[in-house]
């Protein structure tokens, strides 16, 4: 698991910085990725998380590579899907904020169960909603900053596309993300947290 994981992260990683659509950009779209990296290698040996968990966090830090690589607005797939649906807009940010509620719920509710923060199954999954939501909505605040203080080159950062409810959107899927996850996931990582040691 380890091997393949850390083999296909860095594949992809190589693969986005390669000629991407803009080095700035990139930097902006792959640096949660490579942040969440340096996080889970120095956590690896003391609190070891589910093979769930690590498969979610690859497959997003792919989507942020993805992202980086192209621009959000740019993706190829999306552009195609676009124009097959008339959607006016490349929607593959969207993708990228459902996983921002997706996956971030169920690394939080391991860490919820696994450290005994929350024991309440109810109190779980609201909170787990609520630090989803959170996260979603600093990450809107980090795209905003970024606007303000480098002006136009966050435009591809940004990824509006002139979309007036872009940020609502986004934090609208977020939190249907994290549901998502909570229904359909939380028996199989229950699973997989019983077989950890707590």
């Amino acid at each position: 698991m380890k091997t393949t994981w850390l083999i296909t992260f860095f594949a992809a990683l190589i693969w986005s910085f390669i000629n991407p659509e803009d080095y700035f950009t990139w930097f902006l779209e792959v640096f949660p990725a490579l942040a969440g990296f340096l996080i889970l290698a120095f956590t690896y040996n003391k609190f070891r998380l589910t093979n769930l968990t690590y498969t979610l966090i690859l497959i997003h830090c792919i989507i942020l590579m993805i992202g980086g690589h192209y621009t959000y607005a740019k993706v190829p797939l999306f552009d195609w899907l676009s124009d097959y649906f008339e959607w006016g807009r490349n929607n593959y940010d969207k993708v990228g904020h459902l996983a921002q509620g997706f996956i971030p719920a169920i690394i939080t509710r391991e860490l919820f169960i696994r450290k005994a923060i929350v024991t309440s199954k109810n109190w779980q999954n609201f909170l787990v909603i609520c630090c989803c939501l959170a996260l979603s909505a600093f990450y809107e605040l980090i795209e905003w900053w970024v606007a303000i203080f480098s002006g136009e080159s966050a435009d591809a950062f940004l990824g509006t596309q002139g979309y007036v409810w872009d940020t609502q959107s986004d934090m609208g899927l977020a939190l249907l993300g994290a549901i998502l996850a909570l229904l359909t996931l939380s028996k199989i990582h229950n699973r997989q947290i019983e077989k950890k040691p707590i």
